[in-house]
């Protein structure tokens, strides 16, 4: 997947971004809302190897760009049923609340679309406010709470949220 729009990228994740998504998901500020305050450990090896499964029929991993320079990561998975099931991170903490979330969001999802899936879905957790108030500006619709859902790595139970999102109710922000 190869998408722009004004100074932004969206491009498949490669062997040489490895080391880059090993410091963004072993940073535990960053992965606390996915229940790895401690981050999650994983190596520029081992996720090499799991860039190098991915398909985009199946699952894909993303690096976004902001004129030239990587600043979050993107995901998508085919679950098979007519639905895509996306995450996203704005990693590069000076790059947050920036407006960037809801235009990286609205390319992948018009792609997403235009590939034929007819539903698009995700989940956050409870306490990422910021997300959700993205989520359901683009059109998302919540459907579900799910208490005490999890244990992160520190045993706190944390709560996500369901959302999904059909393209007759997608506003988009990068047309």
């Amino acid at each position: 997947m190869f998408l722009t729009y004004q100074d932004l990228t969206i491009r498949n994740a490669t062997a040489e971004d490895a080391p880059l998504l090993e410091r963004w998901w072993n940073d535990g500020a960053l992965m606390a809302h996915a229940g790895y305050p401690n981050g999650t450990g994983e190596k520029a090896a081992h996720i090499a190897q799991k860039i190098a499964k991915d398909d985009d029929a199946t699952h894909r991993r993303l690096i976004l760009e902001a004129a030239g320079t990587p600043i979050g990561e993107m995901n998508y998975r085919n679950l098979n049923d007519g639905s895509a099931e996306i995450g996203i991170k704005i990693c590069e903490m000076d790059r947050q609340e920036k407006g960037y979330g809801r235009k990286f969001l609205s390319l992948l999802i018009a792609a997403l679309f235009r590939m034929g899936y007819e539903k698009v879905v995700l989940d956050t957790n409870l306490q990422n406010r910021r997300a959700q108030h993205v989520y359901e500006s683009l059109g998302f619709v919540k459907t579900a709470v799910h208490e005490n859902a999890f244990q992160d790595q520190l045993g706190q139970w944390q709560t996500s949220v369901d959302y999904e999102l059909l393209p007759q109710d997608f506003i988009t922000f990068a047309p």
